[in-house]
């Protein structure tokens, strides 16, 4: 694994697959801050590869994954995805979410998404890369999910040609119904001004995590702590809602992520105001077809998949969905390697 110097990784919560490093950041007006790196650990290479002396397809690969709003890495088959192919899998937990949530802290609030920049410089360090990715000559794939898919897009916009690939599960490119983005952003940032930690009503009726729940399958487990992963989402505060009015509209002028992106969607957005079978088998977050279009202004290379019947997070999906997404990543991923 990584050379992390005198770094103390500690078993993680996910169990023997996997350890977690706590990164100590800078304090804020909230007390001491931390994110937290979970790395897989990867089963040995069978000794049959190790006579042909045969190299894992992604053996010189490290991936970075950065979860959504409201969530936490817990993705055991995500990581599994990568390690069976010879790459390192590192997740990150950002400041304020998950396993680097502290007592007295707002869940999730930052008032600038480059903040982040701190976060994701201290987990390519532990990594072994260095903080600015250019101390190994392994490759980086930066893995993002929802808003974890916009932080990374505009880390990887204003650090060119730090990754090498970029791939992202349903991220957050613009606001829901992207007229209203223009509409609101003035009032938005008028609030964030004068009263950041405003909370808006909370309007999420818990559909998504009742959809997950309907889909889940036995065969796949998903165990998923509710202190960090709550039915309902968290509590939406206006500079922290700025935060993410910004980003989009630093998507809408366009980026330049130099490296290919593959961005996965569903094939459809459901409204979810009532209750109905629809919700298990639809995007009930994004309206996807904003996404689809915000995905083309990333960079020069950018590759959109749509899946069928797929959920917000395409790999919690239901079973059929949920396979097809990973043979399109699988197919996207050879592709990619097979070029450079």
């Amino acid at each position: 694994m990584a050379d992390t110097g005198s770094a103390h990784w500690i078993p993680d919560v996910l169990g023997d697959e996997f350890e977690q490093l706590t990164l100590p950041l800078a304090d804020d007006d909230q007390g001491p801050v931390v994110a937290t790196l979970v790395r897989a650990l990867p089963a040995s290479v069978g000794w049959w590869e190790r006579v042909r002396g045969r190299m894992p397809l992604l053996h010189d690969v490290d991936v970075l994954y950065v979860h959504g709003w409201s969530d936490y890495f817990f993705q055991k088959r995500l990581a599994r995805f990568w390690t069976s192919r010879g790459a390192r899998f590192f997740a990150l937990d950002l400041r304020k979410y998950g396993r680097s949530l502290r007592d007295g802290q707002t869940p999730g609030y930052v008032t600038d998404l480059a903040t982040y920049d701190e976060d994701i410089a201290a987990a390519l360090d532990a990594m072994g890369r260095g903080a600015d990715a250019a101390a190994s000559p392994r490759r980086l794939v930066l893995l993002g999910h929802s808003t974890g898919g916009l932080t990374l897009s505009l880390w990887a916009s204003r650090h060119p040609g730090m990754a090498d690939a970029v791939i992202l599960n349903s991220p957050w490119l613009e606001f829901q119904f992207a007229a209203a983005r223009a509409a609101i952003a003035p009032m938005v940032e008028l609030q964030a001004r004068l009263r950041p930690l405003d909370a808006a009503p909370q309007i999420d009726l818990g559909f998504y995590s009742r959809a997950q729940e309907a889909v889940a399958d036995p065969d796949d487990p998903m165990e998923v702590d509710l202190r960090w992963r709550p039915q309902q989402t968290m509590a939406v505060h206006a500079g922290w809602l700025h935060a993410i009015l910004s980003g989009h509209r630093t998507v809408a002028a366009g980026l330049s992520i130099t490296a290919p992106v593959c961005v996965l969607l569903s094939a459809r957005f459901a409204s979810p105001t009532r209750w109905s079978d629809e919700l298990t088998r639809a995007d009930t977050v994004l309206v996807v077809e904003d996404i689809a279009r915000a995905a083309l202004r990333l960079g020069p290379s950018v590759t959109v998949e749509r899946i069928d019947g797929a959920l917000h997070d395409v790999f919690l999906s239901a079973h059929d969905a949920r396979e097809d997404a990973y043979r399109r990543l699988d197919r996207w991923v050879r592709g990619w390697r097979s070029a450079g």
